[in-house]
């Protein structure tokens, strides 16, 4: 809509991308804090309460009858002001429409799966919801594919050029991108707010990345790849992180409400999907370190009882052997963003060192 006033009212003020990044922002941010108290009460009063996991922490068991899917409303937030502030034709936009809303049914399905069935055991089966993720991911890999100007070289962090061309093998490495981003997000939601500031770190320092590699004159100038019209996906990354900005209100600890998987699978494909769009896969090794961190965590601990019969960690994923060993829960995340903050100031030197 802001884009229309620029292309028929002539307000030239609505051409600047910037511009309309921090109208997203403060929109997605006022309707997340408004609606959210609206959603609580209409989740307690159906008892749309995640069960906790019978081998959580004892501390957890307090949490029980906290609401959750509150990623429902700050991912609609988001699609409502990309719907307001974006170039709607811009194909990178649609991709992102696509990762968000594809990604959100999934988690969706896996909430309620979880609510109605009264344990978290009762949620999609691991291999129903990988196939699901692959196929969201695919569909998304595919349209960016065949209808963008994206290149399908690849890149590695602090290095100028390409190394290959995968050509088609890309949308197989999209997925995986995509895909690793998503679950890696969900895995780290396990504490009050713990995935939620971390995300909005990633989403600032990948955001920086879109909008230079969609500006001509600014991936010139930093040797990035150019990839045309992808900067207009600043508006989404700008309402994602006002929502969640909003959602954090109510997210703190102790936590009103939970993401959900709703929100966790959707705001780990964006963050890939945006690393995807700006040529940025290997680059979220560093801005979303905290997500490897716990990942490789549960891969370890599997990975181990099922060799040795011996567990390397008192419990996985990381953040719950740290609460374990007598960490208050606070204490754990607060550290957690702080991990987040500087791998994500390394990151952001990408941009000079090439």
């Amino acid at each position: 809509m802001l884009y229309w006033f620029y292309r028929h009212a002539g307000i030239n003020l609505f051409q600047y991308i910037t511009l309309r990044a921090s109208v997203a922002f403060f929109l997605a941010f006022i309707f997340t804090v408004w609606i959210m108290p609206h959603f609580v009460r209409w989740a307690k009063n159906r008892k749309a309460s995640q069960p906790i996991y019978e081998l959580a922490p004892s501390n957890h068991k307090s949490k029980n009858n906290t609401p959750t899917m509150g990623g429902l409303v700050f991912i609609s937030a988001t699609l409502l002001t990309t719907l307001l502030c974006a170039k709607l034709n811009n194909i990178f936009i649609v991709g992102g429409i696509l990762t968000l809303g594809l990604f959100g049914v999934i988690g969706l399905k896996d909430d309620l799966s979880k609510i109605l069935g009264k344990r978290n055991e009762a949620g999609l089966k691991a291999r129903h919801k990988f196939i699901m993720q692959c196929s969201a991911a695919a569909i998304i890999g595919g349209v960016i594919y065949f209808a963008s100007n994206i290149s399908t070289t690849l890149y590695i962090p602090f290095y100028k050029y390409p190394l290959f061309d995968l050509t088609y093998f890309s949308i197989l490495f999209w997925m995986l991108v995509m895909v690793s981003a998503s679950n890696a997000v969900n895995l780290t939601d396990g504490l009050d707010g713990l995935a939620t500031v971390p995300s909005m770190f990633s989403l600032i320092t990948i955001g920086i990345f879109v909008y230079a590699s969609g500006h001509a004159t600014i991936a010139t100038y930093l040797l990035l790849p150019k990839i045309s019209g992808s900067s207009e996906v600043l508006i989404m990354v700008g309402a994602l992180i006002g929502s969640l900005v909003g959602f954090l209100w109510y997210n703190c600890h102790p936590a009103q409400v939970f993401m959900g998987d709703s929100g966790s699978l959707s705001v780990g494909a964006f963050i890939g999907y945006s690393a995807i769009i700006s040529k940025n896969e290997f680059l979220l090794i560093f801005v979303g370190f905290v997500f490897v961190m716990e990942t490789i965590s549960v891969i370890l601990q599997v990975g181990s009882f099922k060799t040795r019969k011996k567990r390397m960690f008192l419990m996985a994923p990381i953040h719950h052997h740290f609460e374990i060993k007598g960490w208050a829960e606070n204490k754990i995340i607060v550290r957690f963003w702080i991990i987040a903050l500087l791998s994500n100031f390394i990151a952001l030197t990408a941009l000079k060192i090439r």
